[in-house]
């Protein structure tokens, strides 16, 4: 029977520390609203409506259980990143919600686990708090896609990258603060056209740049949202490398011979859709990942893989546990 594993889940707490009374400054904050409910606020606007799995280990134990989800990991929403803070106060801010994470997961610690965050902007300082993390429990890390104008393939990161290797800690690295928005400012079109694009720059950022190639292959490392458009634009990338020397100047092999070197998830929300992501990744390196509790989540998590009639058991089995068993070491 497989152990069916969600790797890709966020919380919210409804009460932390209020940072903006700390230090001043923009910060996300929080309200409750009618019963279960609340508000993710940023700056004092309306950010995000939520409801009350994002801070309940209750309610999530009990939608897992309606789910048929054995263990779920979840992380920090990233609008809790504060990549654009002193970095002094993202990792008082880092700490506290790491913390909080292990304090959820006591509800049911054998079935949540928690990845943590980090200050990505000062690398000593990430370096310092993910092995802090690592030593307390969390299974992991998500940082995000970029920090400020620096992409994956920036030496800073690159060093965080190493550090996570040496310290085989896995990585989820997860999208944010997305480009063009202010070309995107209505539909929720960031998310659905920003968001995919971000993440495909993040993955050709360290395979174009020669970032793997620096990188050790012991380094386990996960990209959400099936990959964004990497998937679906990898021929138009190989295709630009075999033609234009400037694309390959940097990347000694064909893009598509890295895809052994990091993961997905499979929240792509299309039998065709997963069914590509598999041929391109193959079933080794796809995840079962949800992004609960949010709308833009799978609701029924794990129904897309379980309903294709497009993969065999053996891939349905390593996509819906096996392989997060073995990627979070589990």
């Amino acid at each position: 029977m497989t152990k069916v594993v969600d790797m890709h889940s966020h919380f919210y707490p409804d009460n932390a520390p209020d940072m903006a009374g700390e230090f001043g400054g923009e910060w996300p904050s929080f309200r409750h609203l009618e019963a279960g409910k609340g508000m993710i606020t940023l700056g004092g606007k309306d950010y995000r409506p939520v409801y009350e799995a994002c801070w309940s280990p209750e309610i999530r134990i009990q939608e897992m259980d309606q789910s048929g989800v054995d263990v779920q990991l979840m992380c920090a929403t990233p609008l809790l990143f504060a990549y654009d803070k002193p970095a002094q106060q993202s990792e008082r801010a880092a700490q506290y919600y790491n913390d909080a994470a292990l304090g959820f997961c006591e509800y049911e610690p054998l079935r949540l686990r928690a990845l943590c965050q980090v200050p990505l902007q000062d690398i000593d300082c990430a370096c310092r708090e993910v092995s802090r993390s690592a030593k307390n429990g969390h299974v992991g890390v998500q940082i995000g896609n970029h920090v400020g104008q620096k992409n994956l393939d920036d030496e800073g990161l690159i060093t965080f990258l190493q550090h996570c290797a040496d310290e085989d800690i896995a990585v989820l690295v997860h999208p944010w603060d997305m480009m063009a928005h202010e070309r995107m400012p209505n539909y929720m079109l960031q998310w659905l056209v920003g968001m995919p694009a971000e993440t495909q720059l993040s993955i050709l950022s360290l395979i174009m740049s020669g970032g793997f190639e620096r990188l050790p292959r012991n380094l386990r490392i996960c990209f959400a949202h099936g990959g964004g458009s990497f998937a679906f634009l990898l021929g138009r990338v190989d295709n630009a490398w075999r033609n234009r020397d400037i694309v390959r100047q940097d990347c000694p092999l064909l893009p598509s011979s890295y895809t052994d070197r990091f993961y997905v998830d499979s929240a792509v929300f299309d039998q065709d859709a997963l069914s590509m992501l598999v041929s391109v990744m193959g079933e080794d390196r796809v995840m079962l990942g949800s992004d609960y509790p949010f709308p833009l989540g799978e609701q029924d998590i794990g129904s897309l893989v379980r309903n294709t009639d497009k993969l065999s058991p053996i891939s349905k089995s390593k996509i819906l546990g096996d392989n997060a068993l073995g990627f979070f070491k589990l």
